[in-house]
């Protein structure tokens, strides 16, 4: 290796340090959520307030930062808002998902996989076999039914289309019929399982699909708290703990808690949206 290539990494690792300095007051404003006095930046950002009020001059010249002519108080301005938009329109749920799936699996031992709302319903876009002696395997493209799947349960709770809801009375009245019932008392039995699913924040399915499996699959959020995916996790019945708070369960939450932090999730206040 030339002693050019090998000293590019250091080159590359410096960097401009005021610019690291002055983005402790933007973490400072994002942080505070609503527009702060010069002191109280100064004091959160760890700075005496001379020094951060230079910054926030040049940041309120870049667009950055904004200052209330009446009330003095800073936040963040219009440039900083078009940088976290175009930063999450760049947010790509599937291949943000791939380590959190792969982690899933190994931790578990378990088969996961990735599911999205597509044209017609909830759709396996990614999957990750465990490799155990009995092979689970998901079809990447499948659709999965809203009323029997854990993937297809988790959507009918926390998902929100139209569509969904057409697709979901269709298969209230196939189950209807199939059984032989009044479409209104399944319609009843599955808003109380919809409900206990909204508590326990995930869904279960034990052998409605595929005989012998059980699954549990959690919804993942977007910065703006909407359903985008849900993370599944599908096991051998007898060796898969179906209990709300078994530790597959709790890994499969906060796997899809992951993914929704990623895609950033709770990082902006949802009223602030509305």
């Amino acid at each position: 290796m030339s002693e050019t290539s090998s000293a590019e990494p250091a080159k590359q690792r410096q960097g401009i340090q005021s610019i690291e300095v002055g983005t402790r007051l933007l973490r400072a404003l994002a942080a505070g959520r609503r527009a702060m006095m010069l002191r109280d930046i100064a004091r959160n950002a760890g700075m005496p307030a001379a020094k951060a009020h230079r910054y926030l001059v040049s940041f309120m010249r870049m667009g950055l930062v904004e200052q209330d002519a009446n009330t003095g108080r800073y936040d963040l301005g219009g440039f900083a808002l078009e940088l976290g938009l175009a930063s999450l329109a760049r947010l790509d749920p599937v291949r943000l998902a791939g380590p959190v799936l792969d982690d899933l699996c190994e931790r578990s031992g378990e088969t996961v996989a990735l599911a999205m709302w597509g044209n017609h319903g909830a759709t396996c876009v990614r999957w990750v076999e465990a490799g155990g002696p009995v092979t689970i395997t998901l079809r990447t493209g499948v659709v999965l039914p809203l009323t029997s799947s854990a993937t297809g349960l988790a959507f009918s709770a926390f998902y929100r289309s139209p569509y969904l809801k057409k697709m979901l009375d269709a298969e209230v009245r196939a189950t209807a019929e199939a059984r032989n019932a009044q479409p209104e008392a399944v319609l009843a039995a599955l808003m109380a399982q919809l409900d206990e699913i909204r508590g326990h924040g995930i869904s279960r399915a034990s052998g409605s699909v595929t005989p012998g499996i059980n699954g549990f699959s959690a919804p993942v959020f977007d910065h703006s708290g909407r359903m985008v995916a849900a993370i599944t996790s599908l096991g051998i019945i007898g060796n898969f703990d179906i209990d709300w708070e078994s530790p597959i369960a709790q890994s499969t939450r906060e796997a899809a808690a992951t993914l929704s932090r990623r895609l950033g999730h709770g990082s902006v206040d949802a009223d602030s949206m509305a």
